[in-house]
C-alpha cells in the first residue's frame, strides 16, 4: 500500500513542490484540508479531501475538520503493537507517515495595528496543534514537519535512505514540540496581559555563541515569536559571529539611542554603560561629541547613531577599534569605507526604538518579570524646587542629562553640556562616590555644566561637591525624607535643581 501523507498548512511556501515530489518520486498518496487542498489541486497534484477521506464535512465554518478517529488514529498508531493495527484494520483507518502541519498566524494577528480580541481569538489554531503534538508524540512511527524549511532535508532523506531515519524524526518532534509550545506561549501572554499569576517564556534557538560572559559559560541565542523581531531581524553587513556580551552591550545601545529621536545622535556603550553620548545637528558632529567625551573609554566600545551612517562619519569611525556599529541604515561609501575595519561588526536595525515590553531575570528556585523601563521624560510634570528659574534651554540640557542618566547602573550621577557627556559615574556602593567620579572625569569642563542623579539626595553632600565642582543645574527625582535640606542649599549656593518625580534605578 502506498505511504499517506496529511498536509495541512497555513503557510504554504514550498507545499505544492513537496507535494508534487512525495507523488511523483516516492508514490505517496496525498490527504489535505481547506486552502491546502485546494492549493494542490490548483497545482495539478492528485488530492483528497480530508472530509472525503473521513466521511465527516468539515463542519463549524471549517472549524472542525481533522479532528476525527480516521485522522489522529492513522497518526497515533503503534505500528509495533498488534492491538492497534487491529483497530486499524477494523476501523478501515490507514497509517499516517507524514505530517505536515503550520498554524493559523496568531503572532502576525495580533501584531497588526486596530487588531480585535475576536479577531485574535479566530486565529487560534486547535486542529493543528492537536496533529502536531499527536505526530511528534509518535514520532517513532512517523514524521512530522511544522516549518517549510525542513521539507528539503527530509526528501533528501526519503532519496538518500528511502525511509526517514529515527535521529531524523526524533528532532522533528522537538521542534514540533516546541512549535506548539511558542505557540501556546504567545496565545497565553495575549489574552493575559499583565494580569496573570503564571508566566512563561519560550523562544527558537538563533545560534549558539561561543560562551557566555566567560569562556567557561555556555550560551546560546534565542528569538522570541515566530517572526523574526528586534536583534533577530538586524542585518549584520560585516564583521565576526556577535558574542553573548556583544548582543548584551548593543541592547544597552539601543535602549539609551532610542531615547533621542528629534536630534541626531550618537552613544558609545562600554559594558552596557554609556562612556559618551551626545546630540548635534548631524551625525558626524554627534558621533565626534560622543567619543571626545571620552576616548579612553571609547577604545573596544559598542557604538550606535539614531541616523543612517555616512562616509565622513564612517571615515571617523574607522579611527579607534571598535567592536560593534549598529545603525538604521549605511549609504555604500559607508559600508565600503568600514570594510577596511573587517573586524568591526557593522549591524543595520531600521527600528533602533522597539524593544522587550518585559525584562525577565532569573533568580534561585524562580525568575523576576517587570515591565520595562520604557516611560518617556515629559519636563512638564518636572517640579522647579529651587528659587532660581531654568530657561527653555537649562531645561532641554536637563532633560539630555536624565535621558542619559536613566541608562546608567545605579548609584548613577551624569554629568553634562552642550549636549555631551562630561562626566559619568556609575554602578558605585554610594551615590557620593559616583559623583567624585563624574566630576573628576569632567574636570574643568564641570564650570557651568548640568547633573542628574537616578535617585534622591537623602543628604546635601552631592549638592555641595557639584556646586564646588562650577555645576550649575541639577535634576533628581526627589522624594527624599530630607529633600528640604538639598534644597536650602541649593538655594544658598545659587544653584537650579528641578525633580521628576520618577527614578530611574537600573541594577
Amino acid at each position: 500500500m502506498a505511504r499517506l501523507a496529511l498536509l495541512s498548512v497555513s503557510n504554504k511556501t514550498g507545499i505544492g513542490d513537496l507535494a508534487r515530489s512525495l507523488v511523483e518520486e516516492f508514490g505517496f498518496d496525498i490527504i489535505s484540508s481547506g486552502g491546502t487542498a485546494k492549493t494542490l489541486k490548483d497545482a495539478g497534484i492528485p488530492v483528497t479531501k480530508v472530509s472525503d477521506y473521513t466521511g465527516s464535512p468539515e463542519i463549524l465554518g471549517g472549524r472542525v475538520k481533522t479532528l476525527h478517529p480516521r485522522i489522529h488514529g492513522g497518526i497515533l498508531a503503534r505500528r509495533d503493537m498488534e492491538e492497534h493495527i487491529i483497530d486499524l484494520e477494523n476501523n478501515q483507518i490507514r497509517p499516517i507517515d507524514l505530517v505536515v502541519v503550520n498554524l493559523y498566524p496568531f503572532t502576525e494577528t495580533i501584531a497588526k495595528p486596530g487588531v480585535t480580541l475576536a479577531d485574535a481569538v479566530e486565529q487560534i489554531d486547535i486542529g493543528g496543534p492537536a496533529m502536531l503534538r499527536a505526530a511528534a508524540k509518535n514520532y517513532a512511527h512517523l514524521t512530522v514537519l511544522c516549518d517549510p524549511a525542513q521539507y528539503g532535508e527530509y526528501l533528501q532523506e526519503l532519496r538518500q535512505n528511502e525511509v526517514v531515519s529515527l535521529e531524523f524524526r526524533q528532532k522533528c518532534a522537538l521542534k514540533g514540540f516546541l512549535h506548539t509550545a511558542s505557540y501556546d506561549h504567545a496565545i497565553a501572554s495575549y489574552l493575559a496581559g499583565t494580569e496573570t499569576q503564571e508566566f512563561t517564556l519560550s523562544g527558537t534557538q538563533i545560534q549558539s555563541l561561543r560562551y557566555g560572559e566567560n569562556p567557561h559559560q555556555p550560551a546560546a541565542w534565542y528569538k522570541t515569536g515566530s517572526e523574526a523581531t528586534g536583534w533577530a531581524a538586524a542585518t549584520k553587513l560585516q564583521g565576526k559571529e556577535l558574542s553573548y556580551n556583544n548582543l548584551v552591550d548593543l541592547e544597552a545601545a539601543r535602549q539609551i539611542i532610542a531615547e533621542f529621536t528629534d536630534s541626531p545622535a550618537a552613544t558609545i556603550i562600554k559594558h552596557t554603560n554609556p562612556c559618551g553620548t551626545a546630540e548635534a545637528t548631524n551625525i558626524f558632529d554627534a558621533y565626534q561629541k560622543a567619543f571626545n567625551a571620552d576616548s579612553t573609554s571609547a577604545f573596544g566600545g559598542i557604538v550606535a547613531l539614531n541616523r543612517p551612517l555616512d562616509a565622513a562619519t564612517a571615515t571617523e569611525l574607522t579611527k579607534t577599534f571598535l567592536e560593534c556599529v549598529v545603525v538604521p541604515g549605511c549609504d555604500a561609501a559607508a559600508q565600503e569605507i568600514l570594510t577596511k575595519k573587517g573586524n568591526v561588526r557593522l549591524l543595520i536595525l531600521p527600528d533602533l526604538l522597539t524593544g522587550p515590553k518585559e525584562t525577565v531575570k532569573a533568580i534561585a528556585g524562580g525568575f523576576l518579570v517587570q515591565s520595562a523601563d520604557d516611560i518617556i521624560a515629559d519636563p512638564t510634570q518636572w517640579q522647579v524646587v529651587t528659587e532660581r528659574q531654568p530657561t527653555p534651554q537649562e531645561l532641554g540640557e536637563l532633560l539630555f542629562a536624565w535621558k542619559v542618566c536613566k541608562h546608567v547602573k545605579s548609584n548613577a550621577i551624569v554629568i553634562t553640556s552642550d549636549r555631551t557627556t562630561l562626566g559619568i559615574g556609575a554602578g558605585q556602593m554610594n551615590r557620593v562616590g559616583s559623583t567624585k567620579i563624574a566630576i573628576a572625569q569632567a574636570g574643568e569642563k564641570a564650570q557651568g555644566a548640568f547633573l542628574a542623579s537616578d535617585g534622591f539626595f537623602p543628604f546635601d553632600d552631592t549638592i555641595r561637591a557639584a556646586a564646588g565642582a562650577g555645576i550649575t543645574a541639577i535634576v533628581q527625582p526627589g522624594g527624599s525624607l530630607r529633600d528640604k535640606d538639598s534644597i536650602k542649599s541649593a538655594n544658598e549656593l545659587g544653584l537650579l535643581m528641578v525633580t521628576t518625580g520618577v527614578r530611574h534605578f537600573l541594577h
